[in-house]
């Protein structure tokens, strides 16, 4: 390729990259309207989204020197929105966590960037909106692979036609081959899937599920129980993408919708048993408000209530 036609791609990838930034804005002051500055929402973002990195893993992956970096997160740890947990492995490391304060901060900042990047896309037909979000997994896939960095391994979307169908077979097989549930369990599931889309409520209910590669990879529900009381339903991460931080991010866009959506509680139901969800519960701020001793899906089993004020 000849000097002229490079010079004309870089010219073509420049103009591009100065149209797409005033198109998300971030040549404002402050990010999202916040305290915060850009870098410092992209940190907390790192934070809300991965299983309890290092401060090297984070200068790293996000390109930072690392004064720079530590400086921001000793003014996190100041007002109490990071703990730092001394790795078991390697005394010399610590892994850095956002806590409940972190979570109930970072969660409005998450929603305007949503709420930014759903008006930026809603102006578009759906064809086009797919157009869109393709072209940016290219770019993503091919300068991901020259840079050898590490990006995000999910897309979180509504749901698609089969989709409901996934969840429900999914759930039966996971379950089955995990903790031995029998059929009676799919049917649950079935009888959740099927009541949501019969009394769908858009204002008040959501829907969403992962993927990875184009496959689908995981999901979650937010119900309406009440006016006031919202349930998280239906959370499911596939083995291959856990550890990926997507059930955190999914119990958060659960936590961050219900506050959108003016609840007052989120609750959930699930079983002692399931302790990898059990964490990213208790991560997230709920409590066991109840226990109950019982026989379900053939065999023995400690039902949980839990709950979330908002």
């Amino acid at each position: 390729m000849g000097s002229r036609e490079l010079e004309r791609r870089v010219e073509a990838a420049r103009r591009f990259n100065r149209f797409y930034t005033r198109q998300i804005g971030v040549l404002r002051r402050g990010a999202y309207d916040s305290p915060f500055s850009l870098t410092e929402v992209r940190v907390l973002y790192e934070l809300a989204h991965r299983e309890k990195p290092t401060a090297t893993e984070l200068g790293r992956d996000l390109g930072l020197d690392a004064g720079y970096l530590s400086r921001i997160l000793r003014g996190f740890e100041k007002r109490a929105l990071v703990t730092r947990t001394r790795s078991a492995a390697d005394g010399r490391r610590s892994h850095l966590a956002l806590t409940a304060l972190g979570r109930k901060v970072f969660a409005p900042l998450d929603a305007r960037s949503h709420d930014e990047v759903a008006a930026l896309l809603s102006g578009l037909a759906p064809a086009a909106q797919a157009d869109v979000v393709a072209a940016m997994q290219t770019i993503e896939r091919l300068l991901r692979r020259e840079r050898s960095q590490p990006a995000p391994a999910y897309l979180l979307r509504s749901p698609q036609p089969g989709d409901m169908g996934w969840v429900v077979h999914r759930h039966g097989v996971v379950y089955a081959r995990e903790y031995g549930y029998d059929a009676h369990f799919e049917a649950l599931v079935a009888e959740i899937v099927a009541r949501f889309v019969q009394r769908f409520d858009a204002t008040r209910e959501r829907c969403w599920i992962a993927e990875q590669d184009g496959a689908v990879v995981g999901s979650v529900f937010l119900v309406a129980r009440s006016s006031t009381v919202a349930q998280l339903r239906l959370l499911l991460v596939e083995p291959q993408a856990r550890g990926s931080g997507l059930g955190t991010r999914l119990v958060d866009e659960c936590v961050r919708f219900a506050r959108q959506a003016g609840y007052r509680k989120l609750m959930l139901w699930t079983q002692s048993e399931l302790r990898a969800a059990r964490r990213l519960y208790e991560a997230a701020g709920f409590r066991v408000v109840r226990k109950e001793r019982n026989h379900s899906f053939g065999k023995a089993l400690v039902s949980e209530t839990w709950e979330l004020d908002l």
